[in-house]
């Protein structure tokens, strides 16, 4: 396989100073690098920004721009809330907790843990509205073979009928619906 791991994610900010707070206090995350300049070296547009990175234990990063001169970000009106978001693994379920805790103690509202059979994950938004998910995995081998076994005849249901496909449903009857 030529792709080997995530380097980084991106997102946009309202506030680089606020965001690197949230991410290092808040979630623990190392504020690994920051570039900022004039020009955006990929397209050589005329856009004075703040790009910085937040390091997770593997190497790789959480990254954030700012860029003050252009309109502020507005939502994806036509995608469920629910569907764009980052999960991050924790080690446990008590880092879990804590961090929970954490993020409830500063006024953020957290959904969770949700029991997903092979992880548990709590639900947020940080200070730029993007929802993250902190989980901690559960699965065992037996049911990431049964997962992958069963994707690609969902995928190929799915293309055809766009309906929901049960070949997975194992995974949420086992622990109710969430």
């Amino acid at each position: 396989m030529a792709v080997q791991q995530l380097h980084h994610v991106a997102y946009r900010c309202k506030d680089a100073k606020e965001t690197a707070d949230f991410y290092v206090n808040l979630l623990g995350l190392e504020y690994y690098a920051a570039v900022s300049e004039e020009t955006v070296p990929s397209t050589g547009e005329k856009c004075p920004y703040m790009h910085i990175f937040f390091a997770m234990k593997d190497g790789s990063c959480v990254a954030f721009f700012e860029v003050p001169g252009s309109p502020p970000a507005i939502e994806d009106t036509n995608t469920p809330s629910w569907v764009q978001h980052l999960a991050l693994v924790v080690e446990d379920e008590e880092e879990q907790l804590e961090k929970k805790k954490a993020l409830e103690a500063v006024g953020v509202e957290v959904i969770g843990p949700t029991d997903h059979g092979f992880c548990k994950s709590i639900y947020f938004h940080d200070p730029n509205g993007h929802r993250l998910e902190l989980t901690v995995r559960t699965e065992t081998p037996e049911m990431m073979e049964k997962l992958r076994s069963s994707s690609e005849a969902m995928l190929d249901e799915w293309t055809k009928t766009k309906t929901v496909q049960n070949h997975a449903s194992w995974v949420h009857e086992s622990v109710g619906k969430n």
